[in-house]
């Protein structure tokens, strides 16, 4: 199934009030890449898997109030992208860490996850991103590895497309310079 059915056929099963199969449909299509998007921005697989339970759980309870103002998948990525930047911040906050605190563990997580089997230029880049601020880091992922166009993100951060090629710009530098230096 492509983009363009998911819509025409997740409109149709909700306006036939057919939500079990609605909410079915979206998972079935988007799970995967829902889960990759959060993973990449919780890191862990663990945390990732906790994160994606509260998103189906947010798609299915508001799937009846889903109006189509935009498209299935925007509307989706960006539960995924809430879900995902409030266990950052419950996380932080839980912990009472600095930022640096949290990227330590997760740096270390990130190399021996068993889940993650990058070469080694992969696990520097991921490294990399790890150390940018997360507007950009997650900006960056959203473009380069989720493959969106900047519509697509600013519908999901509700951010300016133009703030976003900043952050893509600015993340673009700081990964070229730290694979240059290999400073991380």
């Amino acid at each position: 199934m492509n983009a363009t059915n998911l819509e025409e056929n997740t409109a149709l099963l909700l306006s036939e009030k057919k939500y079990d199969s609605a909410f079915q449909q979206v998972i079935k299509y988007l799970a995967e890449p829902l889960y990759w998007h959060v993973r990449k921005i919780v890191i862990s697989h663990e945390n990732a898997d906790d994160v994606i339970q509260e998103v189906y759980t947010k798609i299915w309870l508001n799937l009846k109030s889903f109006e189509g103002r935009s498209k299935v998948k925007t509307w989706a990525f960006t539960i995924a992208t809430n879900e995902s930047l409030q266990f950052l911040r419950k996380e932080k906050k839980h912990r009472n860490l600095t930022l640096d605190d949290v990227e330590s563990p997760l740096s270390s997580t990130l190399t021996s996850d068993p889940y993650f089997d990058g070469d080694e230029i992969e696990k520097k880049l991921q490294l990399i991103l790890l150390q940018l601020p997360d507007k950009q880091r997650i900006t960056f992922n959203m473009k380069y590895f989720d493959d969106m166009k900047y519509e697509e993100i600013s519908e999901i951060l509700g951010t300016s497309i133009g703030a976003l090629k900043a952050s893509y710009h600015h993340a673009v530098r700081k990964i070229k310079s730290a694979l240059q230096t290999e400073s991380f």
